[in-house]
């Protein structure tokens, strides 16, 4: 065993993981490639963002397939015994695995990052094959075509973890990029002794293989492939399993399951299932406590990044999106990975790719509450997002004047919405109008979960705030155009819409403090007017 060569440490990491309350079995993959164990010479690239259960699976991969002495019934208790095949490839192969990401001490160079692999994967191939004469210039690949020669065709299985991670430094270059590619294609690429390649990452290959360097890869993304998706991110059923667990183990359970839903889940496959964000909801239910997880490695600049080169272009979007719809977009595979994003279309599919926003049918959104409270706290911050961010800078006032009952002040702050003369405030539909609302109400997600109610063929949309703390009131809110206020507020009165908060949140009852909220927008005066009522 060596450092790269049927090393321990991919079997030991992943062992750690199965010992967790909160494991998920994902074994089952493994079945899926047992066919090209037999077949040889395939290559997989498994693409998705960060911290969506890569790592463990390429761990998981080389655990089972690699020689180990010694295994000690790690996958007995495994979905995968129970495959008939299970023994016939269980810990049979030389594996080498490789963590990109892992870097020396000093390393202030692509020449110094990649000798140093290579040298450690020949060091590893001349300890296992004694025999072998290894010349002066010879790369890695030379050394194993030789074992296989003298070895009886001796062949491999490559896992490679993080390949992406080196793109990411700021001491590489553009020529060290495609030296890079020419590594893995020298070391991989029509090799006899290549049986599989398993490959992870977060950007696609093919941007940066612009020829035919390592088309040999099949490459499978969240968005446009359906193969493999159930492996990555955790399915509805897998969460209702540990959100079981989670209850049996905690006396004091702090987290609904609703709570998961509203804040992990949100990501969807190309076949439509529904993903979750596997960190956050492990952690969470770790933690006995909702937070933000995923996102607490990077702070909201991590988004603005992308939408920072062409903010005009994306900034009615980012107001449709913070308000909760989808955006139409044509998403370009592989704008993650150019240095420069400057349309919509790259800027929204950079985001998807690392994760910042879901694709569905066409549309892109944002996936779920713990991402949104990153929106919403650049749209705080950042100025240069302009009526986007001026509105959100006022939606604490307009809570504030909301539950006081101060009319005059909601219209004030709703005639300064209108007044910044940003087309999305032409109104010419229901969704242009509810983005508006979203963006003066935006302070009200932090003591409310607001939802919205969709009635296409009975007018606009109302919303409903339901309070965290039980002791808040509760707020509905009735949008009309060309109607007055006042037959907005009628609407929740007569049809009852106070009953709406039984069931959603079980502490609140009928006879809680509720605020109805009409407001009314003229198209021919281009006025707002506002009124309440205690329900």
């Amino acid at each position: 065993m060596g450092r790269y060569l049927n090393s321990s440490t991919s079997y030991v990491l992943y062992k750690n993981e199965t010992m967790k309350p909160y494991f998920v079995d994902k074994t089952k993959l493994l079945s899926e490639l047992f066919p090209f164990l037999e077949v040889g010479n395939t290559h997989i690239c498994i693409t998705r963002p960060r911290r969506f259960g890569k790592t463990m699976i390429a761990n998981m991969i080389a655990s089972f397939l690699g020689k180990r002495k010694s295994e000690n019934g790690l996958f007995e208790s495994l979905n995968i015994s129970q495959n008939k095949e299970y023994i016939k490839y269980k810990n049979q192969y030389d594996v080498i695995f490789i963590d990109f990401s892992k870097m020396p001490r000093e390393c202030h160079s692509y020449r110094e990052y990649i000798d140093r692999i290579e040298e450690n994967l020949i060091r590893d191939l001349k300890k296992a094959y004694p025999d072998i004469e290894i010349y002066e210039g010879d790369s890695a690949a030379d050394v194993l075509e030789t074992i296989f020669e003298e070895y009886d065709e001796q062949r491999f299985i490559f896992v490679f973890d993080e390949w992406d991670f080196i793109f990411h430094k700021d001491f590489i270059k553009e020529e060290d990029k495609k030296q890079y590619i020419l590594f893995l294609s020298n070391l991989l690429k029509d090799r006899p002794y290549v049986i599989m390649t398993y490959m992870t990452g977060i950007l696609p290959i093919a941007k940066y293989s612009s020829g035919s360097e390592l088309n040999m890869f099949w490459e499978y993304n969240m968005a446009s492939e359906t193969k493999y998706s159930e492996y990555f991110g955790f399915t509805d059923e897998e969460v209702d399993e540990l959100f079981e667990r989670y209850e049996h183990n905690n006396e004091n359970a702090q987290i609904s399951r609703q709570d998961l839903r509203i804040w992990y889940d949100g990501y969807t496959t190309k076949s439509g299932e529904r993903i979750y964000n596997p960190r956050s909801v492990v952690l969470a239910l770790t933690n006995n406590n909702i937070g933000n997880y995923w996102t607490s490695s990077g702070p909201y600049d991590e988004i603005f990044y992308y939408i920072r080169k062409n903010i005009d272009d994306v900034q009615n979007d980012l107001a449709l999106m913070i308000s909760g719809e989808s955006v139409q977009v044509k998403i370009q595979e592989y704008a993650a990975a150019a240095m420069r994003l400057e349309t919509k279309s790259e800027i929204f599919s950079a985001m998807v790719v690392y994760g910042f926003l879901s694709y569905e049918d066409g549309k892109v959104r944002i996936p779920n509450k713990e991402l949104m409270n990153k929106f919403d706290d650049m749209i705080q911050k950042e100025e240069s997002l302009g009526y986007v961010y001026r509105l959100a800078k006022e939606s604490e006032r307009m809570l504030q004047a909301t539950l006081a009952e101060d009319t005059q002040v909601m219209e004030e702050i709703l005639e300064y919405a209108h007044n910044t003369e940003t087309p999305i405030l032409s109104y010419n539909n229901e969704t242009e109008l509810s983005a508006i609302i979203n963006l003066v109400y935006l302070s009200a997600r932090d003591k409310y979960r607001v939802e919205r109610e969709d009635k296409a063929d009975k007018g606009f949309v109302d919303y409903i705030f339901y309070p965290e703390n039980k002791k808040d009131p509760g707020i509905i809110l009735e949008l009309k155009v060309d109607h007055s206020p006042r037959e907005a507020l009628k609407q929740i009165v007569d049809k009852d819409y106070k009953l709406k908060f039984q069931g959603k949140i079980g502490e609140i009852k009928t006879d809680h403090k509720i605020l109805g909220v009409g407001i009314s927008y003229d198209e021919k005066t281009k006025k707002h007017s506002c009124v309440t009522q205690w329900l």
